[in-house]
């Protein structure tokens, strides 16, 4: 089942509403802001193992702990700020993820120092299969494996298979590609 009809089964109707604001206005949408990035990156790696639901519903403590996910600040995080986010109920306190976060950080900074930007750095990349952009990611990044890459890409537009074919937000995210991401 896509995300697409998921949505359409649940209930009630505040959890539907929340998974239709981001189906209707963030899944498969470009993203061209590196924080953003790294916020949606971020979200996708402490998923693994938990719903995309409760997320959805921690994203604001996400970003207030991880300081509107800023690289900068981010990657100069210390123990101090480790333990921070370890012990706060409002994001997923796991050290696996939370580490993985801030040395994500410091290595988009020096793909920023090197390229210019982590979406200049996707764009070098692209375009590739799936598999490809795994062993990439898995070389790249911490805790970034096979669904995790995969989702992270569907959700800013890199590979398909966010929408239904049918659904209408699949003509909203084309007008929002580059022309060179369309050129798939």
């Amino acid at each position: 089942m896509s995300y697409c009809s998921a949505i359409d089964h649940m209930q009630p109707e505040e959890r539907k509403a929340l998974h239709k604001n981001y189906h209707d206005n963030h899944y498969g949408f470009p993203i061209h802001d590196d924080n953003e990035l790294f916020g949606r990156l971020v979200m996708e790696i402490n998923q693994a193992g938990l719903s995309w639901e409760t997320i959805l519903k921690k994203e604001k403590s996400f970003r207030i702990a991880y300081d509107n996910f800023n690289i900068q600040k981010v990657a100069a995080y210390d123990e101090t700020a480790r333990e921070r986010l370890l012990n706060d109920p409002g994001i997923i306190r796991n050290r696996l993820k939370v580490n993985a976060a801030i040395e994500n950080a410091r290595t988009i900074l020096t793909l920023q120092k090197d390229l210019g930007s982590f979406e200049r750095w996707l764009e070098f990349q692209h375009p590739k299969t799936k598999e490809e952009w795994i062993k990439i990611f898995k070389k790249t990044f911490k805790f970034t494996g096979g669904e995790i890459v995969n989702e992270f890409l569907m959700s800013i537009g890199y590979l398909p298979g966010c929408h239904d074919e049918n659904c209408p937000i699949n003509k909203k995210i084309e007008k929002h590609k580059p022309m060179w991401l369309l050129k798939k």
